[in-house]
């Protein structure tokens, strides 16, 4: 069963963005994409919040999931929220059927 967290990380000034930048440019997130069971890692800006990111990250099951959450990449985001100084949210989703809702997504 698919699952999508999706954290929004929050700071003062760009401190979000930097975070997502820092990610990115240091590698860090190419490594979780590239970890077995990772099937989307992708930051966001929302218009209305500046001084926030929004990560979308999918799996392909609780246990990607957790082997993820168990690995020594943690720590390296770990330290990364705490010199960006980040707050986080976090809403967690499984995957079901679009039943009756294909009509209104336009592909």
């Amino acid at each position: 069963m698919k699952i999508t967290v999706i954290i929004k990380y929050s700071g003062e000034g760009s401190n979000a963005r930097e975070f997502a930048e820092e990610m990115e440019k240091s590698g860090v997130a190419d490594k979780i994409r590239a970890e077995k069971g990772n099937l989307r890692y992708e930051y966001f800006l929302p218009l209305d919040d500046s001084e926030a990111v929004l990560l979308i990250d999918s799996w392909e099951s609780q246990q990607a999931l957790d082997t993820h959450h168990a690995s020594p990449m943690m720590a390296d985001i770990a330290r990364l929220r705490k010199k960006y100084d980040l707050h986080m949210t976090a809403e967690k989703y499984t995957q079901t059927e679009n039943e009756g809702d294909e009509k209104f997504i336009r592909k």
